[in-house]
């Protein structure tokens, strides 16, 4: 049996590579092979491509189908991942962090990159027949329940866990400093591209939400875990009739040291209508908080406190917007997505006064 190397690209997967692979993590007998794979394009990701293989065996059968992620093919995409360690953190994630934490994510099976470079490959199960969430479209307040309770299951291991110093990929405090230096010179470009698709309170509330950024950034003004970073519709996967885990979640590019609320406020900030957001953001803050409490003895965190910082993280689907929309490449979806986000987000944070609570932090 060989031993597998990094394959970054989709055309180069053979079926020997898949045998190699599948031997590797246990996922098949000894004196099974794989004989043939056929590949099929999956999934709407602006900074890497998702591929699934369908699988055929001799000797004993294993899994029917895998998906593999590599970089991005588009040029400007796959800059910004190699810029900002995004294909780097993905494979740490599933090497390091994902069998420490309690969140519904895929099984790896293979992880590779080149450091410094797009040569990538994440060789997972295929979840189907689940469906990836639609960020433009929205999802129902249960669908959020399921979110925000894999929320808690990611925070809550390793809540303010001083051993996360020790995994040194994990530290994006000099990048997000640097972010937030550029951010607003970024909103004037953000400005000039998308002004007709921004809404009036998106345009009035962005430049000081931009500048604010730096606070809200701050790594010691909150007890820290490891969040997700993009925690959106995108990048989950939810059943269907046919079947499926309840929802899983993909794409952990973003991983970082952060405050746990960030991610609940950049999920509800742009995966909600305002009408229906408001019919339900505390409650579901409030579930997410209890989790922490509760099922994993989250200590001297009183609700107050989270939902203080889950205020202050309000803007942080727009300024995710603003940001990606300007550095990776750019499709007529990838355009709607980030619309989206931007005027869901902005409306939450006039919604919250976030202003007010950041600069009182």
């Amino acid at each position: 049996m060989g031993t597998p190397g990094l394959v970054a690209e989709p055309g180069a997967v053979t079926a020997q590579w898949l045998t190699d692979v599948l031997h590797d993590a246990g996922a098949i007998a000894d004196d099974a092979a794989v004989v043939s794979c056929r590949a099929t394009s999956i999934g709407t990701g602006q900074v890497g491509d998702n591929v699934r293989y369908a699988i055929h065996y001799e000797g004993p059968p294993g899994p029917g189908s895998v998906v593999c992620k590599f970089g991005s093919r588009d040029p400007a995409s796959a800059a910004a991942g190699i810029q900002m360690l995004l294909y780097e953190t993905e494979v740490a994630f599933y090497r390091e962090l994902a069998h420490t934490v309690d969140v519904s994510c895929p099984l790896c099976f293979f992880a590779a990159v080149e450091q410094g470079t797009a040569n990538v490959v994440v060789v997972m199960e295929d979840l189907s027949p689940a469906e990836q969430g639609d960020q433009i479209v929205g999802c129902t307040v249960e669908q959020a329940e399921l979110a925000i309770d894999e929320a808690a299951k990611l925070h809550g291991p390793r809540w303010a866990d001083p051993t996360l110093a020790e995994l040194h990929w994990l530290d994006r405090d000099a990048m997000n400093e640097g972010f937030s230096a550029v951010l607003p010179r970024m909103w004037e470009s953000f400005v000039d591209r998308y002004r007709s698709a921004l809404d009036p309170v998106t345009l009035e509330a962005g430049p000081e939400l931009c500048e604010l950024v730096s606070i809200v950034n701050d790594p010691r003004s909150f007890p820290r875990t490891a969040i997700h970073g993009d925690f959106r519709l995108d990048n989950m996967l939810f059943a269907t009739a046919a079947g499926g885990r309840p929802l899983t979640v993909v794409d952990w590019q973003t991983l970082q040291l952060g405050p746990g609320p960030r991610d609940v406020a950049y999920f509800l900030g742009n995966a909600l209508g305002p009408e229906v957001r408001r019919s339900c953001e505390r409650r579901l803050v409030e579930r997410y908080h209890r989790a922490l409490v509760d099922h994993y003895g989250v200590e001297d965190y009183p609700f107050d406190q989270c939902w203080a910082e889950y205020v202050a993280s309000s803007p942080a689907s727009l300024v995710m917007a603003v940001f990606a929309s300007m550095v990776v490449g750019r499709t007529d979806r990838g355009d709607a997505m980030f619309m989206a986000m931007a005027n869901r987000s902005a409306q939450m944070a006039a919604d919250l006064d976030a202003p007010s609570v950041i600069r009182s932090n």
